[in-house]
């Protein structure tokens, strides 16, 4: 037992004299928290220290409500000496760098994500993913084309998206979420498809008359 103590107690000595540099991403534990910074335990022989304006891009976020003491942070080292000894962090910075590695992943997969779209601009809708401004273009925001009229209707409003491009360099996220409507009506269609048999009583609309019958839209396509 004492000699696991000893071990540990080495790891943590090796750990605060590790090399750190800017531009490392490094974990820390939030320890306190003032009007103006964050205080990170970051496992070195001096503190993180995250300020206010390196916490968030969030326009609605608060340092005294949205980040407590026991937290778990990950922080961009941006300053390996902020005047007083101790380490200055990013964490809006940090979170920039692992939301993209995060957008890439879900780009690759092909994974659905749930968003709330809370703007309406022009072409189309933002909705934000891992903190990174996306757009949905009216193309894709619903299985038809949305009118620039009709856009505002969808603010507020949760929509399953698929990440369709993701171009860090160039800070552009790109969402679709008619890729699931229209998975979503195929499905619908199918079933649908699967119970009609002959003498089956339904209600459809008339959509054109020929010389030869009528077609009748009996909905999802069928």
């Amino acid at each position: 037992m004492a000699e696991e103590t000893m071990k540990d107690f080495s790891k943590e000595i090796e750990s605060s004299f590790r090399k750190i540099k800017e531009g490392d991403i490094i974990d820390g534990t939030v320890i306190g928290v003032t009007d103006t910074e964050v205080i990170l335990d970051i496992k070195y022989y001096t503190l993180g220290i995250i300020k206010l304006e390196e916490l968030s891009n969030d326009p609605k976020f608060s340092i005294h409500k949205d980040i407590n003491v026991g937290d778990e942070v990950s922080a961009t080292v941006i300053s390996t000496d902020d005047g007083e000894g101790n380490i200055l962090l990013s964490k809006r910075r940090a979170n920039e760098v692992l939301a993209w590695d995060k957008l890439n992943a879900l780009l690759e997969s092909g994974e659905y994500v749930d968003v709330k779209i809370s703007e309406a601009v022009k072409g189309g809708a933002v909705a934000f993913l891992e903190g990174i401004r996306g757009f949905i273009p009216a193309s894709k925001l619903d299985l038809s084309f949305v009118e620039e009229d009709k856009l505002a209707d969808y603010v507020g409003k949760t929509a399953k998206v698929r990440v369709i491009t993701s171009d860090e360099e160039n800070g552009k996220l790109v969402l679709s979420a008619k890729d699931y409507l229209k998975e979503q009506a195929d499905i619908q269609r199918k079933e649908m498809v699967s119970n009609v048999e002959v003498g089956l009583v339904t209600e459809g609309t008339v959509e054109s008359l020929q010389n030869y019958g009528a077609f009748v839209d009996l909905g999802n396509g069928l």
